[in-house]
């Protein structure tokens, strides 16, 4: 397959890093653990045996912690009750972590938990090509990963063509050619994706896949909170052109990879693969998990905090291309952005903009 970009989360442990500014992908994760849990319980293979077996478990898209830990450990955790239920007993297990080669590791495994029951290895490499063994896998988890794109659509910036995107950083608010350039990439990534994870993960193994969405094809992404999100950080990077910080050059020849899928989308995917079966498809809300006394989440009006998140994660991209002695300016424009338009933020569309999938591997 062609090289991927690579878009690895901010490391370390700063003010500005995925350690201190992931609480949104921890709630947002926390609001389908007791999914997770239901469809191992009803659906993951665990079969009696006399001497423990071993599972083999993956995390993709892991970037530094401490999420990854909690989700895997859910996974043990509910793997064992059901083990027990059954009589077996406790299997033994292999976690891997795997992420970008620029990602973290070094504070990914400073910080894994001393007392897990589980032995680990770090696993660098896109995910969009192949990772493991053939049949290597039992359970495959990825959340918040997917909808990072393996690069950006040529097509953005070719001033000839009808996806021309001159002018914006995103899909958002851009013309059906632009949008559909995003859905074609995002397609194609799918197809590599879903391909090798066939090849990984044996036969009635259990693949997790929590990602942003559009609850359907008929809602505007600038009625979803990343697409707000996306419009405001355009906006802050025009401002600066305007000013003279940046050039209008470098706004035209830059776009966020980033795609969230419909349903529908994800749904026709799978089945053009063939490999797995849909055991489940449901759309939660990302923020149902840390509601304040107003009903919005926490930081829905904190322009701090979102820019903060935002940072985390995309700080490394954006100081890539437009340099990193403007990366606090940025930010610090698109934090007063989001105070400026924090009633958008409290009115947008939450309710069913994270996609919730279980599939299980076919014969």
């Amino acid at each position: 397959m062609a090289a991927v970009e690579s878009y690895p989360m901010k490391g370390g442990d700063g003010t500005f890093s995925y350690v201190k500014n992931s609480s949104f992908q921890k709630s947002a994760s926390s609001v389908v653990q007791g999914l997770i849990s239901s469809a191992i319980t009803e659906k993951f293979d665990v079969k009696p045996s006399a001497t423990p077996t071993t599972i083999r478990l993956a995390d993709l898209g892991c970037s530094v912690g401490p999420n990854t830990f909690t989700a895997m450990q859910n996974v043990i955790d509910t793997i064992n009750t059901k083990a027990k239920s059954l009589s077996c007993q406790n299997p033994q297990y292999q976690v891997f972590f795997n992420d970008h080669v620029g990602n973290d590791f070094n504070t990914l495994f400073t910080s894994i938990p001393s007392d897990r029951a589980y032995f680990s290895a770090g696993v660098p490499g896109s995910f969009y090509g192949r990772l493991f063994p053939d049949s290597s896998l039992h359970f495959i988890h990825s959340s918040y990963s997917l909808q990072w794109l393996s690069k950006e659509p040529k097509e953005l910036v070719n001033k000839e063509s009808e996806a021309w995107n001159g002018g914006r950083i995103h899909y958002t608010s851009a013309p059906r050619g632009v949008v559909d350039a995003y859905a074609r990439q995002f397609s194609e990534d799918m197809e590599l994706f879903l391909g090798e994870r066939a090849k990984e993960l044996v036969v009635g193994g259990m693949m997790v896949l929590i990602m942003p969405c559009i609850p359907d094809e008929t809602v505007a992404h600038s009625q979803v909170p990343a697409g707000i999100m996306f419009d405001l950080l355009g906006a802050s990077l025009v401002d600066m052109a305007q000013a003279g910080v940046i050039s209008q050059e470098q706004v035209d020849s830059f776009n966020l990879p980033i795609y969230s899928v419909s349903p529908m989308e994800m749904e026709s995917l799978v089945k053009k693969n063939g490999r797995f079966s849909i055991e489940k498809m449901e759309l939660t809300d990302p923020t149902s998990g840390r509601k304040n006394n107003e009903g919005g989440s926490k930081t829905s009006g904190d322009g701090n905090a979102i820019a903060n998140h935002l940072r985390a994660g995309m700080e490394g991209i954006l100081s890539k291309h437009f340099g990193v002695e403007k990366t606090d300016e940025l930010f610090e424009r698109f934090s007063k952005k989001t105070i400026e338009f924090s009633d958008k933020f409290k009115s947008s569309l939450k309710q069913g903009t994270q996609l919730f999938i279980v599939l299980v591997k076919k014969n």
